[in-house]
């Protein structure tokens, strides 16, 4: 487990070295304020609905799941409470102390799944983007990001069926 550990840091470590460029660091803490809770992909969800009338409740359906990946994520954030990474200094200022898994990463990956069954392929390289800056500045070890990731995708990926199917909607 030293091993592993041990590599989480370093592959942290690397990547927070990136936000020594302004514009990195700049674009990092944007994507981390706009991922905060969720809310640029459950806008998104939300503007989806308005926009595609036809799907609005596959796209309501795609937001709970976004949205319902989001609040597992913090309850298992509170049962495993793993602190937040203490040998670099953070460039954003976080909701909360612990780090595992990371509720960004578990929000985009629900979004990339959820949206992605609708058609949208922008969710995916912004999801991971943002994946990414949660490294950058330095609030998150990388399997932080990677089973926040697996469990967003794992869930929205299970109700992706009723996402597209339930209430009657037809995709």
């Amino acid at each position: 487990m030293d091993d592993l550990d041990d590599m989480d840091r370093r592959l942290l470590t690397a990547l927070h070295d990136c936000g020594t460029d302004p514009r990195v660091a700049a674009a990092a803490r944007a994507l981390s304020w706009a991922g905060e809770h969720g809310t640029l992909w459950l806008a998104a969800g939300v503007a989806g609905a308005a926009v595609d009338r036809e799907r609005r409740g596959a796209w309501l359906r795609g937001t709970a799941l976004t949205a319902g990946a989001h609040v597992v994520s913090m309850a298992v954030k509170r049962l495993v409470r793993r602190p937040r990474p203490a040998h670099v200094e953070p460039l954003v200022r976080t909701a909360g102390r612990h780090s595992f898994p990371s509720s960004h990463a578990t929000s985009a990956a629900a979004a990339t799944v959820a949206y992605g069954a609708l058609g949208v392929r922008v969710v995916a390289p912004l999801a991971a983007a943002m994946c990414v800056s949660r490294l950058v500045v330095g609030v998150h070890y990388p399997s932080d990001v990677a089973a926040g990731a697996a469990l967003g995708g794992l869930m929205a990926g299970l109700g992706t069926r009723w996402m597209l199917t339930g209430g009657g909607d037809h995709v």
